[in-house]
């Protein structure tokens, strides 16, 4: 290895004056200069004390595969003592944004949904909302209180659990009802809408007179028919069952209350012969079931026409609907 010694030049100090009889120093040089040499130690080599040993190298001072110093061996100490909590040198990326608001979104949405869930089953299954009082409308034929009476077995029953089937299966016994349907009303109250079947005609029956609807349902009975502004059937298409029958009450369901207010009898002598009677005697000839709606129009125009005493009518005629006339 190449030495690192420099020379370097100092000036003598000025040396006393040898004292006589003492002889200068071996050599017979005097000279006014003193030659010395320092060695720069490598950056490798430690210094030594002065019995010539090395000092102990300060391991804190330094960090792996940098020199040791000041600022080396903070930043040495720093991360030895990192690496030594940890373990690993890990870097923390954050969360990307988009990722974070999808899980809020998913948190949120979850717990409103099992919030809802904790209120809809508390409302189902809840007796304050049981039902306590039933209310009726809608009906002619049959009193409120025995539609009531029919649904008393509703009371106590959730109001959220009530539905409409259970209303119309409850009410089959009551002939009357064709259909209901029902209306909540909180926290306790139920408002049930009866749609009752309408008779269209009398049927005589012994000495009674039954009351029917189109489809031959019986929905009472009276012992006065001038007491029911319905026609009578006549007895030969009494049965219910018969295709004359459907015939009629097809054609009597299909005028307006009041026209059908004024009929006294109502008889076939076949399906396409179809023939009514007003109360005051006039004759209605109808023809076959088509065209009901039309041919209910037109008898209706007609009935609404003034009287002429000049041209009196018996007859009124819509079996051509579109040209009706009167006779």
């Amino acid at each position: 290895m190449a030495s690192t010694r420099k020379p370097t030049f100092k000036p003598a100090a000025r040396q006393p004056e040898p004292a006589a009889g003492r002889s200068a120093k071996p050599g017979g040089h005097d000279s006014g200069a003193i030659i010395s040499a320092q060695r720069d130690l490598e950056p490798d080599v430690k210094p030594a004390d002065k019995a010539g040993r090395k000092l102990p190298e300060k391991t804190a001072d330094k960090a792996p595969g940098k020199p040791a110093g000041k600022s080396g061996g903070k930043a040495g100490a720093t991360a030895t003592k990192s690496a030594a909590s940890s373990g690993d040198n890990i870097i923390a990326f954050p969360e990307p944004k988009r990722r974070r608001q999808r899980r809020i979104v998913w948190w949120t949405v979850s717990v409103v949904t099992a919030f809802i869930a904790v209120l809809i089953g508390g409302a189902i299954f809840s007796p304050v909302l049981a039902v306590r009082t039933i209310t009726v409308d809608g009906t002619t034929l049959l009193t409120p209180d025995a539609v009531q009476k029919a649904l008393s077995g509703l009371e106590g029953k959730p109001l959220p659990q009530v539905t409409e089937q259970d209303i119309n299966d409850l009410l089959k016994p009551l002939v009357q009802v064709r259909s209901a349907t029902m209306e909540a009303r909180p926290p306790s109250g139920l408002l049930v809408h009866i749609n009752e079947r309408v008779p269209v005609a009398l049927l005589k029956q012994g000495d009674s007179y039954i009351m029917v609807d189109v489809d031959g349902v019986q929905l009472g009975a009276t012992q006065d028919p001038s007491a029911v502004a319905l026609p009578l059937i006549d007895a030969g298409a009494g049965s219910t069952n018969t295709e004359l029958f459907k015939a009629i009450a097809a054609v009597l369901d299909t005028l307006p209350a009041d026209v059908r207010a004024r009929m006294s009898t109502a008889s076939a002598a076949s399906v396409d012969a179809v023939e009514l009677k007003l109360v005051d005697g006039k004759t209605v000839v109808w023809g076959n079931a088509e065209d009901r709606e039309l041919k209910a129009k037109a008898l209706e125009a007609l009935l609404k026409m003034p009287a002429d005493p000049k041209v009196p009518v018996s007859v009124y005629d819509v079996s051509v609907p579109r040209h009706p006339f009167t006779k």
